[in-house]
């Protein structure tokens, strides 16, 4: 074969050269030039020699003909990005003001408020893109018509059959499939309309909209119908997203729709805020099987009548959703049996006594079998699960190399320690570690407090006991504050306290604790003397 620089120009135009350098380029072409120049001078000597056969193979050579093999030597430069259409002809804007663009056919066909495009609207848009998205949700041209929604609520939406075809397998399969039906109009009464907007948005327009109350449905339009690229904007939405009040639901549907990451991200949330998403609303819209796996957790973080209390609210919502009387009666027969998966003779007795022993919902031989395990030497067998949950165990990130005492510090007088910091993982702050009296034991108030931006994501004010060593003691917060990854967040503490106290010296600016990098640096909120280098807030409690 000869290089394909000898090529004609039209094969060569169309088989792109890609590996050659361009000196073994010209090297190359060269040399097939050369041959080709020789063998041209050998044939016209031949033709002198023998001019009768020119004539009898004139014929046979003119149908045979090539034609010539080396043009031009081309020098190859560094590739350079391909120009699109939209680059070729920049946009101008039309002279017209009348003209509709592109966003405003969007806002208008999202409200399905079809408007005919001004005549020669193709001409105003460069790039296919453009013109494709100013069909989306337009009756022009249309050959489908989608009416989608429950009775009720639906919504009458165009369609386009083979621009849908090309941005779904599913759509493909109905309109040009070995069984597609040709249908002027399709009903869709399990999607809701505004995700069914969301989707077609992203096939016409190639454009991801989406909002916290219907990106779940638009999850499930782009799964029923096999949008990945769309759901999985859909998933890293609802995690970007996830909270405790919303991550119990997310866990439900995260399990419907077969989605693994978003499963665990849910359950580090409910693990780490328990008690936040048992008393969330959420919480009572989730299923059957969603209760079960909850109260079936083992390293649910939360104490047991929290866990008690919330499977009580779920049933009340049940029994509504049933259209069962609202009864104690009704309340244990829709929660059957994973009743027994609340861990009821873990609880502390006075929340039994107090709380689950006068519900109503246990019978009199469990309420008198759980005070018997409360109290007997002999323990009855219960139904109920007997071990506590082992929770969730609590990592330090102690940020100071040593401590030390000095005479004038470390002293409280109302002022502000603070610090800053930032995680390269979502954790879950549940306290600080703090330092106490270098004079011998004493007690201290502390106000903590947590901040992301000036806004103050939690606080607590309780009070520690110092023994008088160096050690750090805890400080919680009433419940573990989210924090995400990449963004600095402010700690803060204000002691009250009569004596001096350690603090920490040769203080570091990151520190690895297990899987989690933190790295801090100095707060302007700080009006007490605590730095990088050395001060109080020597750790950060926190889950992982």
């Amino acid at each position: 074969m000869y290089p394909e620089s000898c090529l004609p120009n039209k094969s060569r135009s169309s088989t792109p050269f890609l590996t050659s350098t361009a000196s073994t380029f010209l090297q190359v072409s060269s040399t097939c030039c050369l041959d080709e120049t020789v063998k041209n001078r050998s044939k016209k000597s031949s033709k002198k020699t023998n001019p009768s056969s020119s004539s009898s193979s004139s014929s046979s050579s003119s149908s045979s003909k090539l034609p010539p093999v080396c043009y031009e030597i081309i020098t190859l430069k560094t590739k350079k990005k391909k120009k699109m259409a939209a680059d070729i002809f920049p946009r101008k804007k039309p002279a017209n003001s009348s003209s509709t663009t592109v966003q405003q056919y969007h806002q208008q066909n999202l409200s399905n408020n079809n408007l005919i495009p001004a005549p020669n609207w193709q001409g105003l848009y460069p790039t296919i893109r453009e013109r494709n998205a100013v069909m989306f949700n337009n009756d022009l041209m249309a050959d489908v018509h989608f009416v989608v929604g429950p009775p009720g609520g639906t919504q009458r939406l165009p369609g386009h059959k083979y621009v849908l075809a090309v941005g779904s397998s599913v759509f493909h399969a109905m309109f040009y499939g070995e069984l597609a039906e040709d249908k002027d109009e399709i009903r869709i009464p399990d999607v809701d309309p505004a995700a069914f907007l969301a989707m077609l948005k992203y096939i016409y327009c190639d454009e991801i909209d989406l909002a916290a109350d219907t990106v779940l449905a638009t999850l499930y339009a782009a799964k029923k119908y096999i949008v990945p690229h769309l759901a999985r904007a859909c998933v890293n939405f609802l995690e970007t997203s996830l909270s405790a009040k919303n991550a119990c639901v997310l866990l439900s549907q995260s399990c419907l729709f077969e989605e693994p990451d978003l499963t665990q991200r849910c359950w580090e949330v409910i693990d780490a805020q328990a008690e936040l998403a048992l008393k969330s609303e959420g919480f009572c819209d989730i299923d059957f099987q969603t209760l079960e796996s909850i109260l079936r957790r083992e390293t649910l973080n939360a104490k047991e009548i929290v866990v008690f209390e919330a499977a009580l609210n779920w049933a009340e919502v049940e029994c509504q959703r049933q259209d069962l009387a609202l009864s104690i009666e009704n309340k244990r027969k829709v929660l059957g049996k994973a009743l027994y998966l609340i861990r009821i003779p873990t609880m502390a007795l006075d929340d039994f006594a107090n709380g689950a022993a006068q519900s109503g919902v246990l019978t009199l031989n469990e309420t008198n079998d759980i005070f018997l395990w409360y109290t007997a030497a002999k323990k009855p067998e219960l139904q109920f699960v007997s071990k506590a949950r082992k929770g969730l165990v609590p990592q330090r990130c102690h940020r100071f190399q040593s401590c030390a005492y000095r005479s004038n510090q470390w002293r409280y007088r109302g002022r502000c320690d603070s610090i800053q910091f930032a995680v390269d993982k979502r954790v879950f702050i549940a306290g600080f570690g703090l330092y106490g009296s270098s004079c011998g034991s004493a007690e201290y108030s502390a106000k903590i407090e947590l901040k992301r931006q000036g806004v103050v994501l939690g606080q607590n004010l309780s009070k520690y006991f110092s023994d008088g060593s160096s050690n750090t003691f805890p400080v919680w917060f009433e419940y573990p504050v989210q924090i995400e990854p990449d963004t600095f967040y402010t700690a803060s503490v204000i002691l009250d306290g009569n004596e001096l106290s350690y603090f920490g010296q040769e203080g570091m600016t990151e520190v690895q604790c297990g899987k989690v990098t933190v790295q801090f640096q100095c707060s302007s909120d700080s009006t007490n003397g605590t730095g990088v280098q050395g001060g109080q807030i020597p750790e950060l409690i926190f889950y992982a």
